[in-house]
């Protein structure tokens, strides 16, 4: 593992552009023009480089960190880019820049601080994002006791960071009353170089634990493995090392993603992940079964089949007033079906669209289904978005706008 580096210089006068090179090859390049920053750095993984941007000013302290899987760029102190790499970074403590400048290169050594419970808070999160470049993704809620919970996909760069593989991590947020939020230090971080993106999942209670289910996305058409991070607090969250599988070679195991883990009446342990069907070429969610949670085996037909070769993304899947759930979205849209029994004989209603933006899914609260889904901004990634939701005596979602 390289060592990781601190780049760090004073804005003493605009515009400004230098570079180093190594082997005929740029290596990391800065330039300032029209008040933006445009920092690149090179990687043997890709011939593209990585770029971060920010606002720049005379006089302005720059420090760019080079991480074993993350760069950012920091202006006068604050983080205003990031972007995650993978393979090798062609810069090193050494490489000289032309035109000579004055910059400070040197070792740097990441700092680890144990994360309060509560980071933050803010009011209403319909319509909410982070802000500062960073927008919501994949929505993921939960029902803890009397708490509201919203895992969620941390979007910078509309889905293009680390080479268009996503870099997506969990954040994490609940709420008591839907009135105030609280932000929660982030649930599942990319912690690795081999790490392309967090996908989209699910979280579990078993025993004294709380289980998060996720794959990772790896890229260039190796298969995604699932994998788990555990908490026994419901706030802190460590990724299991000791845990991870690939579903069976019948299925796309490059885009398996998404695994909704539900416990059924049988006492089984049930998986729904999104993938397709390579030799029927359709869409489908495989369906994983396991005793303990450790060793998973596949069932042997998906729950559900597409028509076409549509992956049905984000599935969800739930138990609520005497009837059985499947959610699933294609190409954004939230459709559901329902059955009497578990698992088997869904029937999708006359209109099995849930209006609630993109890929939803839910959680109960007080006697109703609270969707949570994101409304895009400029692309992939966006705003948080709610709808409520009752059924009537056939099953049949009835839905209505958030309101407490």
């Amino acid at each position: 593992m390289r060592m990781s580096i601190k780049i760090a210089f004073e804005a003493e006068k605009l515009p400004f552009y230098f570079v180093s090179h190594k082997d005929g090859r740029k290596t990391f390049e800065a330039q300032a023009f029209d008040g933006i920053l445009t920092v690149s750095v090179q990687y043997d993984y890709d011939r593209r480089p990585l770029s971060l941007n920010g606002e720049i000013n005379d006089g302005d302290r720059v420090e760019i960190i080079l991480l074993n899987y993350r760069i950012e760029l920091y202006m006068n102190g604050e983080l205003k880019d990031e972007e995650w790499s993978a393979g090798n970074r062609l810069f090193e403590i050494g490489d000289v820049f032309v035109p000579g400048v004055n910059v400070k290169v040197s070792e740097y050594f990441e700092k680890s601080a144990d994360s309060p419970d509560v980071l933050a808070s803010f009011e209403n999160a319909e319509g909410w994002y982070p802000g500062g470049g960073v927008f919501v993704g994949d929505c993921m809620p939960y029902r803890r006791g009397d708490e509201y919970h919203v895992l969620y996909l941390k979007d910078r760069h509309h889905h293009k960071s680390k080479w268009g593989l996503g870099a997506h991590q969990w954040e994490h947020i609940s709420t008591k009353d839907f009135k105030t939020w609280t932000i929660h230090p982030m649930a599942v971080p990319i912690t690795d170089a081999s790490e392309g993106s967090i996908c989209t999942g699910s979280w579990i209670k078993h025993g004294d634990k709380e289980y998060l289910y996720y794959t990772v996305r790896m890229g260039r058409g190796i298969p995604a493995p699932i994998r788990r991070s555990v908490s026994y607090d419901g706030y802190h969250f460590e990724k299991d090392r000791s845990f991870g599988f690939t579903i069976s070679g019948k299925y796309c195991t490059a885009s398996a993603r998404d695994p909704k883990v539900v416990k059924g009446d049988d006492g089984l342990f049930h998986m729904f992940l999104t993938t397709a069907l390579i030799k029927e070429e359709k869409g489908c969610l495989a369906h994983y079964i396991s005793k303990d949670m450790e060793t998973w085996e596949d069932f042997g037909e998906p729950i559900y089949i597409s028509l076409s070769t549509d992956q049905p993304e984000c599935p969800d899947y739930f138990q609520y007033n005497g009837k059985y759930y499947l959610v699933f979205s294609l190409k954004g849209k939230a459709h559901y079906m329902v059955s009497d029994q578990p698992f088997e004989d869904f029937v999708m209603p006359k209109d099995p669209i849930i209006p609630c933006a993109s890929v939803p899914k839910c959680a109960e609260w007080e006697g109703r289904l609270i969707f949570v889904g994101f409304k895009a901004i400029d692309g992939y990634g966006g705003s948080m978005t709610f709808k409520a939701a009752t059924s009537d005596e056939n099953g049949t979602l009835v839905f209505d706008e958030l309101s407490f």
